[in-house]
């Protein structure tokens, strides 16, 4: 028998959970998934995820300080989390440009609009502490379509 192992969760470090939580919930359009203070340990569990699914959830942790990270390191992170080195969320969706739209209409600021890739039609944009996500179409892989 082989034991099943799935991706539960993936995260994004975030300057402020509450600013993060109003971006992908109101600007997105998210659902609250867990939102959990533990008072004892001064930290808050808290994931998003696109509504109506049960894959994985987004969990927006804070920018660690003490005891895990000294004063300089955290300001070092969050640093490089604000310039997008903090990794990247790929979003699918069956209509790219449909979803540009109604995402700027709700405020998310686009760095770039859809455009037509060899992998599908493609742009992207960064929440409130500069992770990158991307939005894609995916079509059939054409090695000639530009």
């Amino acid at each position: 028998m082989t034991t099943t192992i799935k991706i539960a969760n993936a995260q994004f470090w975030v300057h402020d959970q509450d600013e993060a939580l109003d971006f992908y919930t109101k600007k997105l359009g998210w659902e609250v998934r867990a939102d959990v203070t533990m008072e004892a340990w001064s930290f808050r569990w808290l994931c998003v995820a696109p509504p109506g699914g049960d894959g994985p959830a987004l969990v927006l942790m804070p920018v660690p300080g003490q005891p895990m990270l000294d004063e300089e390191s955290s300001a070092q992170l969050a640093d490089l989390v604000a310039k997008g080195a903090g990794g990247t969320l790929f979003l699918e969706t069956d209509d790219c440009k449909a979803a540009y739209d109604e995402l700027s209409a709700r405020g998310v600021e686009f760095n770039d609009p859809p455009t037509t890739q060899p992998y599908g039609i493609d742009t992207s944009f960064r929440d409130p502490s500069g992770n990158n996500i991307r939005l894609t179409q995916v079509l059939e892989f054409d090695p000639e379509r530009h």
